[in-house]
């Protein structure tokens, strides 16, 4: 095998398959990055044997072939060499050359025969999303994918597709998100709705290699797998098993109180009120709502913080502690210039949802107040 090819072009190549490595690789193949080079093309990948990332692009192929190379040193190696082409040849069964200008390295290979072979799906289950939308959606929801492993099935994102909307869902037993993307999707026959749970990392890598544009990624499932295709990148990944929570039975559809704040200043407060919560035991900020006014304090044995602004308040006061972090999370995720709250008792979760509509739903926990 031996190619030329544009040293910044190769770099991000590698930038974005090396995502898929992992720290503790099963098999010793998996620490490397495979090389094709096929019909003018380079095309990488990396594994860590549930998820796959593959970047092809354009290149100079003099002789055509594949090889497996250390992934992480090789795309350092790249990232430090001087501009220009960069030729990579194989010569024997043992180390590849890689040559820029005056700059010459050698790299052990590894057997591209033992690399693991790459699923392709069916065209069976597949939709088509704008990549700015998906990856907006993941953002807003992402902060809410379990971390705790007791509980699988929530380290991993819920996708919902019917015939005019999709819904990405995320719940980790204190809080959830969701977000809607209302448009037409054309589902295979005799589908109504389309589901699928994508671990936490393939969903947070998915978003950070999405370019910010436009155009359409492309997103198949078929037999607890999943591809997704965009520009010159295919991501696959293993799905998690299992049903995931009802989280509709989680949402009240009824309230008996609702209070509207200006976002940015309950955020400021929220941020101000967090410095003293992180000193306290538990982290805990505690908002009132009564007469048209929120009051949101804090205190720790350092001291304590009050803040107080207008709010539109409609039933009956309240008074409901949250963990500092889990409501800042969720405010953050808020665009709408108001932030409306919604509300049953105490010790019942705290809805935020648009002022009209439901193009998402963020749900809190509140934390029992004593004495």
């Amino acid at each position: 095998m031996k190619f030329n090819m544009n040293n910044q072009d190769l770099l991000e190549g590698l930038n974005t398959v090396t995502r898929a490595l992992s720290s503790r690789p099963a098999k010793q193949i998996l620490d490397g990055v495979l090389l094709v080079a096929q019909d003018g093309r380079i095309t990488m990948t990396c594994s860590d044997g549930s998820l796959t990332i593959e970047y092809t692009n354009v290149a100079e192929v003099l002789e055509e072939g594949q090889t497996v190379l250390p992934g992480r040193i090789f795309s350092e190696l790249i990232r430090k060499m001087p501009d220009g082409q960069v030729q990579v040849s194989v010569q024997n069964d043992r180390s590849a050359s890689i040559r820029c200008q005056k700059s010459r390295s050698n790299l052990a290979i590894m057997n591209p025969d033992e690399y693991p072979e790459i699923f392709a799906l069916k065209n069976l289950n597949s939709i088509k999303i704008p990549q700015k939308k998906l990856k907006e959606m993941i953002s807003h929801v992402s902060f809410a994918i379990a971390t705790d492993e007791s509980r699988q099935i929530l380290t991993g994102c819920l996708l919902e597709v019917s015939r005019n909307e999709a819904r990405l869902v995320a719940l980790d037993g204190f809080r959830l998100a969701m977000q809607k993307l209302f448009q037409p999707f054309d589902l295979p026959e005799g589908v109504d709705v389309l589901k699928a749970v994508i671990p936490g990392k393939v969903i947070n890598e998915l978003s950070r290699i999405l370019p910010d544009d436009d155009a359409f990624c492309t997103l198949l499932f078929d037999q607890g797998r999943m591809q997704c295709m965009f520009g010159n990148i295919r991501l696959s990944a293993v799905l998690l098993a299992g049903e995931y929570i009802d989280y509709r039975r989680i949402i009240p559809t009824q309230f008996k109180t609702r209070a509207k704040a200006d976002r940015f200043v309950v955020n400021d407060a929220i941020d101000r009120a967090s410095l003293m919560a992180r000193e306290g035991k538990n982290n805990l900020i505690k908002m009132s709502f009564r007469d048209q006014i929120l009051r949101i304090t804090s205190n720790a044995e350092l001291g304590d913080v009050e803040e107080e602004m207008e709010a539109d308040l409609q039933g009956d006061p309240i008074d409901i502690a949250f963990n500092a972090r889990y409501i800042v999370d969720v405010i953050k995720n808020v665009e709408d210039k108001d932030l409306f709250m919604n509300f049953n008792s105490s010790v019942s979760p705290c809805v935020v949802m648009p002022p009209s509509g439901d193009q998402y739903v963020y749900l809190i926990l509140p934390v029992r107040m004593f004495g």
